[in-house]
C-alpha cells in the first residue's frame, strides 16, 4: 500500500532506501523529492488505501499507522545504511503522546496519524502547496525521552477538535451573560522546532515503539 501511495505521489520508490523495522518501515526518500509530495498526496492516497483494506478485513488483521515526517543530511554507507540526526527526531516524532493520543481517540475508519516537524511544515503546508491546508492541522508539544519540542499533527479524513484559545489575546469574546463554554479534551496533547535540509525521511509504523541506535565512528 505505501509503495502504491508513493507511485501515486510520483515518489520514486526504486530510489527510495527502505527498512523494515518489524512492526513498520523507515523510508529514505532520495534527495530531490519533493517534500511536499511526502504529505499531499502521498498520505492520503495511504490513508484512502488503508481504509479500503481495512474495511474488509477482521478485526485482528485491520491495520492503523503512525505517520511521522522530518527532513534533513543523513550519511547512507555504500551498503545502504543510513544515519544521522534527523533519524532520531523522526523516532521522537514517532513516539510523540499526541499522535498516540489523537489516533487512539479517533472513530475506528481514521486508518492514520500525521505528525510533521516544525522544518517540514514551514516547508510545505505553511506556504499552502496544492493540497496542502494549514488549518487541517494543529500545532503540538511533546516530550519524548530527552528531545522536547512542537511538531503538527493532523488526521487524515479527520478534522481535529478545535482548541480552546492558549491565550487571552487569542480568547474571543463572549456575550455578555452567555454561560462559559467548557474547554473539551485535548487528544492530541500540547507542543517541536527542528531546523533541517535536505533528504527527505518518511517513517510508519503499525504499532509499538522504535528505537533506534546510531553508532559513530571518530
Amino acid at each position: 500500500m505505501l509503495r502504491e501511495a508513493c507511485a501515486a505521489s510520483g515518489v520514486d520508490w526504486a530510489a527510495c532506501l527502505v527498512h523494515d523495522l518489524g512492526d513498520g518501515l523507515r523510508v529514505t526518500a532520495p534527495a530531490g523529492t519533493r517534500k511536499a509530495a511526502l504529505v499531499h498526496p502521498l498520505v492520503p492516497e495511504l490513508a484512502l488505501r488503508l481504509r479500503t483494506y481495512n474495511r474488509g478485513a477482521s478485526p485482528l488483521t485491520r491495520i492503523r499507522v503512525r505517520i511521522a515526517l522530518h527532513a534533513g543530511d543523513v550519511h547512507v554507507a555504500p551498503d545502504g545504511t543510513v544515519a544521522g540526526g534527523p533519524l532520531e527526531v523522526l523516532a521522537r516524532l514517532l513516539d510523540a503522546p499526541p499522535a498516540r493520543t489523537a489516533l487512539a481517540g479517533a472513530p475506528p475508519t481514521v486508518p492514520a496519524s500525521l505528525l510533521l516537524s516544525g522544518h517540514f511544515y514551514d516547508e510545505t503546508v505553511r506556504h499552502g502547496h496544492l493540497g496542502l491546508f494549514p488549518e487541517d492541522f494543529r500545532k503540538v508539544g511533546f516530550t519524548v525521552k530527552e528531545h522536547t519540542g512542537e511538531a503538527w499533527l493532523q488526521l487524515p479524513g479527520w478534522q481535529l477538535p478545535v482548541r480552546a484559545a492558549a491565550s487571552p489575546a487569542d480568547a474571543v469574546p463572549r456575550p455578555a451573560g452567555a454561560p462559559e463554554e467548557p474547554a473539551g479534551p485535548d487528544p492530541a496533547g500540547s507542543k517541536m522546532v527542528n531546523k533541517a535540509s535536505g533528504h527527505g525521511v518518511v517513517y510508519a509504523t503499525q504499532h509499538g515503539t522504535q528505537h533506534i541506535r546510531i553508532d559513530r565512528k571518530h
